[in-house]
C-alpha cells in the first residue's frame, strides 16, 4: 500500500482483526455482485469504499423512476441507463482506485461460470429464484463463497454458503428448487426502502469478513429480520444429504 491508501483505509487498519494484512487482502480481492438493485446498491457502495480491488457488477435491467426509492446506486439523471453502467459510474465516484466491470446482461451459462470461477466471493443480490439457483450451482461447482440476501415488504433474509469448506450446506439445501414456487416481486408486493440497505450492507460485511478471515460468518444460519418490529431471528440448518447440487461434495 502507498501512503494514500494507508490514509484512506486507516480506520480499517486500526482494527486488530483486519490490520494492514487484512486490508491488503481486501485490495487484492475480486467480488462478483449479481444484481445492482436494492440489495446490490448498498453492498457495492460499501465494498468499493472498503477498497475491494475488482468489483464485477452484473444486472440486465435499466434504471427506472420506481427504483430510486431504494436503489441508491442510481440517480434521476441516469434513468434509462443500464443499471450496471449506472452502478459503475457511482462506484468509481466513491473510490476511483477500484476496478469496476459492468455486465449489462443477465448472467447465465458459460459467462456466469467464468465470472464465478474468477471471483473470491459472490454476492447474490438478485430478485428471482431462477438466477439464485443458477448462481448457487456455479458457486458449488467452483467452491466459491456465496453471500445471499433477500428483502420484500418488511421482511429481510441473510445467509452465507461456502462450498470450499467441508460439509457445509448450499442455497438449494435451504430453498430447494421447485417449479411451483411463487415469486414475490417488489413491483407487486412493495418493499420498505431502508430494509434493502440493512440487508445489502450486511452482505457487504459478511463478504469483507470472508475476505479478511475476521470474525464468524453466518454459515449454516438463516437470519430473518422483521422490519416492523426490528426483531431478528436466527434459524440453523444443515446440508441436505440428498441435495442434487452439493451432496457429492466432501
Amino acid at each position: 500500500m502507498d501512503d494514500g491508501q494507508l490514509l484512506r483505509y486507516s480506520r480499517h487498519i486500526l482494527l486488530e482483526e483486519i490490520g494492514v494484512e487484512g486490508q491488503q487482502r481486501i485490495l487484492d480481492a475480486k467480488v462478483l455482485i449479481v444484481g445492482a438493485g436494492g440489495l446490490g446498491s448498498p453492498a457495492a457502495l460499501y465494498l468499493a469504499a472498503a477498497g475491494i480491488g475488482r468489483i464485477t457488477l452484473a444486472d440486465g435491467d435499466t434504471v427506472d423512476l420506481t427504483n430510486l426509492q431504494r436503489q441508491i446506486l442510481h440517480t434521476q439523471e441516469r434513468i434509462g441507463q443500464p443499471k450496471a453502467l449506472s452502478g459503475q459510474a457511482a462506484l468509481q465516484g466513491v473510490n476511483p482506485e477500484v476496478v469496476v466491470e459492468a455486465i449489462s446482461t443477465r448472467l447465465a451459462g458459460a459467462a456466469l461460470q467464468e465470472l464465478v470461477a474468477n471471483a473470491d466471493v459472490v454476492l447474490d443480490c438478485c430478485d428471482n429464484f431462477a438466477t439464485r439457483h443458477e448462481v448457487n450451482r456455479a458457486c458449488v461447482r467452483h467452491r466459491k463463497a456465496l453471500v445471499s440476501g433477500a428483502a420484500i415488504r418488511f421482511a429481510g433474509q441473510l445467509a452465507v454458503f461456502d462450498s470450499g469448506r467441508d460439509r457445509t450446506p448450499c442455497y438449494h439445501c435451504l430453498f430447494p428448487e421447485a417449479d411451483e414456487v411463487e415469486e414475490e416481486r417488489c413491483a407487486t408486493m412493495g418493499v420498505f426502502a431502508p430494509l434493502t440497505g440493512i440487508i445489502g450492507t450486511m452482505q457487504a460485511a459478511e463478504a469483507l469478513k470472508l475476505i479478511t478471515g475476521s470474525g464468524e460468518v453466518v454459515l449454516g444460519r438463516l437470519w430473518l429480520l422483521d422490519g416492523l418490529s426490528m426483531e431478528w431471528r436466527s434459524i440453523r440448518f444443515g446440508r441436505d444429504p440428498e441435495c442434487p447440487v452439493c451432496a457429492g461434495l466432501n
